[in-house]
């Protein structure tokens, strides 16, 4: 049901009839008509000449830099919104089927359409307060105004697409945020706001850090390339990149290219990943030869990571209950040129296959499902789709796959504990019940590990969070990771 309810979520569009398509219904009159008006134009250079709804005026240039927000992106937008702020499924996902069900929008046209929906996502709490007391879901046309007066100003929305909307608009732009409660202006549920706020000194900073949008990050296969090699292909190709400041195998670019029809994509010398994500392997540190078990695999961007840092060699297992997201390593592995890694779909983590393999494992990555509140920059309709009760849930299965998983070690290996969540519950909290009921089982520094591989950071990064391992968007530029290395004993 939930897959019909997908495909049924935007019906496909109809390509807008123009004089160009070779099926011109106007009559003489009306194309002599055009013609003189476009006469017209060219010889007033585009100018108004009268009246705030002439086509002059819409057709006006604005100032270098501005953009024109036309009828067909307040009409697209409005149409995606009215879908998305039901917050019933992932926004990426959705946003996906809308862009398919009108394949003739033009790139440019998609770029605004895409920049507004993640707007909206972002910054919902203080659209909310200012529509007032009318939800944005039941007037999508107005929020996606709002969103784009928001954007790039009342000025660069076409008067016609604003219509009888101008005063209300007005209203809602005059209203003074910083009166509204903290967790409005925080762009957060009341409850994620709580918990985040007790947690961190500095959450102040952290709130808009979790707004932004976050950059491009690229992780170099080693098998294939060096990051030097990398860096030079890129600036030969007119493209800007940087070495990220903590990961030795990472490239930062600030824009978003059309990455998969790159050369060295398509050759496996990259792969996308954020910066911390490639920390988080690294923190595992696995070995040639070794036995390694990537508990929850998922579309596998770690598995990857993990078998090229073992240069494709001993065996590397990826567990996971989504055997349609297994499936889809498979033509990552080709492309990365592994050929140590071994998928396989598991019921639930006591499945008889990863009871057969107990106590075999040199080291044990736990990637675990977590609320995501570390990846809001990237997929910020996580935070109005969570609930409290998500959260015990998902904190129950947290605890369940680790003991679980913690049996594949064997004596004197090694565990990594991770999540992609800045809270403390899903995190030290797991950990720390996990140790007080394990006593054959230690903490190892985090620090100390990255420091045998010659990572290192600021000494405020281990003042602040001890053995811990955490990257917040505000302090590293980089999404919310946490993980926790762990050690069995060797008895």
């Amino acid at each position: 049901m939930a897959e019909i309810k997908k495909k049924r979520a935007f019906a496909m569009q109809k390509p807008r009839r123009t004089s160009r398509d070779g099926d011109d219904r106007r009559t003489d009159r009306q194309r002599a008509a055009d013609r003189r008006r476009h006469e017209e134009r060219a010889r007033t250079g585009f100018k108004r000449t009268k009246g705030d709804m002439t086509p002059e005026k819409r057709m006006a240039p604005l100032a270098p830099g501005r953009v024109r927000i036309t009828n067909l992106i307040v009409d697209e937008l409005t149409r995606a919104l009215a879908v998305i702020l039901k917050l019933d499924g992932p926004a990426d996902v959705l946003m996906k089927l809308f862009f398919k069900s009108n394949p003739k929008l033009g790139m440019r046209d998609r770029g605004l359409i895409a920049e507004g929906i993640y707007y909206t996502l972002r910054h919902l709490a203080t659209i909310r307060h200012a529509m007032r007391p009318v939800p944005p879901v039941k007037a999508p046309r107005v929020a996606a105004l709002l969103t784009l007066a928001r954007q790039h100003g009342l000025d660069a929305i076409s008067p016609s697409a604003i219509g009888p909307e101008e005063g209300p608009l007005k209203n809602m732009l005059a209203v003074d945020l910083s009166k509204a409660a903290p967790h409005v202006r925080a762009e957060l549920p009341q409850w994620l706001f709580d918990l985040i706020d007790a947690q961190y000194e500095d959450a102040e900073a952290l709130y808009p850090a979790m707004m932004e949008g976050a950059p491009l990050d690229l992780r170099v296969n080693l098998l294939k390339a060096t990051r030097e090699e990398v860096l030079e292909q890129l600036s030969g190709s007119g493209v800007t990149a940087f070495s990220t400041p903590y990961s030795p195998d990472g490239v930062r670019l600030p824009t978003k290219p059309g990455l998969t029809q790159w050369p060295i994509y398509k050759e496996g010398k990259v792969d996308v990943q954020d910066e911390g994500s490639q920390l988080i392997a690294r923190l595992l540190a696995p070995r040639r030869r070794e036995m390694i078990c990537d508990f929850c695999a998922g579309a596998g961007g770690k598995t990857l990571a993990l078998g090229a840092l073992m240069r494709s060699t001993g065996s590397l297992y990826a567990f996971d209950v989504n055997e349609k997201r297994l499936a889809g390593m498979a033509p990552r592995m080709r492309r990365a040129g592994l050929s140590n890694v071994h998928p396989i779909a598991i019921r639930s983590e006591d499945d008889q296959r990863v009871r057969r393999l107990r106590g075999k494992f040199d080291r044990v990555l736990v990637d675990a499902p977590c609320t995501g509140s570390g990846t809001l920059r990237r997929n910020p309709d996580l935070k109005w789709r969570l609930s409290p009760d998500e959260l015990e849930r998902i904190n129950r299965i947290q605890k369940s796959v680790l003991e679980h998983a913690s049996r594949l070690v064997k004596a004197g290996g090694r565990l990594v504990y991770a999540t992609c969540s800045v809270l403390k519950r899903e995190n030290q909290d797991v950990v720390e019940a996990f140790l007080a009921a394990h006593p054959e089982w230690k903490l190892v520094p985090a620090a100390e590990v990255f420091a045998t591989q010659g990572i290192t950071f600021d000494a405020a990064q281990w003042e602040r969070f001890g053995s811990y391992f955490q990257m917040l968007p505000h302090v590293n530029n980089t999404d919310g990771f946490f993980a926790a290395v762990l050690e069995r004993s060797a008895e």
